[in-house]
């Protein structure tokens, strides 16, 4: 499924924190691209070793990419859990049902030894097993590869891979927009993750499935509180640097930003400017 594109106005945050990321960057500009240059070519060197070590280990133990020798992960993140649907898509056309539908058996076995490994707290076994079952079980059968993608996002959040747990999910939800258990996965996973508005919109979404859900009860009671607590904090801050830049400017007319009071409207909310000369004693 192709995703579009639209191109965003930037919010105010935005703009103030690209104009004084510009400004500070010219103090310490020098001292960061030296650290960087250090730092790139020590990565390059540990990057290096470890991927000869890895590739080593595999062709001579056996062992697959991102395992020990006692099947502990290395790095989850070495996974290749990338399912290429156009080269799916492609296959296809060129299978008979009759094939199609063995596929389907096969991907399905590979599910339940997913599941096997899932419950043996084998997460990283099972995320493999999975994205076998992925790249086996043809397009068609929407119900089972949202299935495969919810079990995946289960292991990723296992194994702390919270972003791409978040992303098999949305997934597993393009497939099945109904999957109630994989938008709550999702929803704990987005609050986890500090995307509060995203949480409660699934836990919303819950909801007009299932009213008497009680996770989704409690949260429409506990994430409002918190996200106008983060909009507060990050309207504090942004007003803070927006300060900060009025008094750069300012300082070469004797002025600050003590010289303009912010005065709100209580009926419209906004915000109206006045100056206020300081008085000489």
């Amino acid at each position: 499924m192709t995703e579009e594109v639209n191109e965003q106005i930037p919010t105010n945050e935005e703009v103030i924190n690209d104009i004084t990321k510009n400004l500070e960057s010219e103090f310490v500009i020098n001292t960061e691209n030296e650290d960087n240059e250090d730092n790139e070519d020590k990565s390059k060197i540990i990057q290096g070793n470890s991927a000869v070590k890895i590739g080593e280990r595999e062709r001579n133990s056996g062992v697959p990419e991102g395992f020990d020798t006692d099947t502990k992960p290395l790095k989850p993140d070495l996974l290749d859990d990338y399912i290429d649907e156009e080269k799916l898509k492609d296959l296809e056309v060129t299978l008979s049902e009759e094939e199609k539908e063995t596929r389907l058996k096969e991907a399905l076995e590979l599910k339940k030894r997913g599941n096997d490994e899932f419950k043996n707290e084998k997460y990283l076994e099972s995320v493999i097993t999975y994205t076998e079952a992925l790249k086996l079980c043809p397009l068609k059968y929407d119900n089972d590869r949202s299935i495969f993608y919810a079990n995946r996002a289960a292991s990723k959040t296992k194994l702390e891979r919270k972003q791409s747990a978040i992303e098999d999910c949305s997934k597993a939800l393009e497939l099945n927009d109904t999957y109630v258990k994989v938008y709550l996965r999702r929803a704990k996973l987005y609050e986890e993750t500090e995307k509060l508005d995203e949480s409660l919109e699934d836990y919303k979404k819950i909801l007009s499935f299932d009213p008497g859900n009680r996770d989704a009860l409690q949260a429409q009671y506990r994430l409002p509180p918190l996200i106008a607590e983060r909009n507060e904090k990050l309207k504090t801050e942004m007003l803070g640097k927006l300060k900060d830049l009025g008094n750069m400017i300012l300082k070469p007319f004797g002025l600050s930003t003590d010289n303009f009071q912010l005065q709100q409207d209580p009926n419209s909310g906004g915000y109206s400017v006045n100056f206020a000369q300081n008085s000489k004693r």
